[in-house]
């Protein structure tokens, strides 16, 4: 016989203690991904939609694809119109703006 009875009768069912403690490394590791990605990207979702929710004419920004421009008129809806250059508009999508330079100052 290959198989002796004693490994034979070694596997027996599972107690209830047993199936805690093998969750609790799970849990533990989901609350670490919790705390470590999920809240920090979240955070910062919530940053970006308050800058683009703000844009203003006049406003300094900078594009996701690294252009650089002065806010020239804020439309309706997702697009604004950006001068990059001296008589020079495209407009773009509010979600694309990364980064706001510097903000203009309010009219007195």
């Amino acid at each position: 016989m290959l198989i002796t009875p004693a490994y034979a009768q070694a596997a027996g069912g599972g107690d209830a203690t047993s199936f805690i403690t093998s969750l609790v490394p799970l849990i533990l590791i989901f609350v670490i991904f919790y705390f470590l990605l999920i809240r920090p990207q979240q955070k910062r979702a919530k940053e970006h939609k308050q800058m683009v929710a703000s844009l203003k004419r006049g406003d300094q920004i900078v594009t996701g694809g690294g252009i650089l421009g002065k806010v020239t008129r804020v439309k309706e809806g997702e697009e604004i119109e950006v001068e990059i250059a001296e008589n020079t508009r495209v407009r773009v999508y509010r979600s694309t703006v990364t980064a706001v330079l510097s903000r203009s100052e309010p009219a007195g």
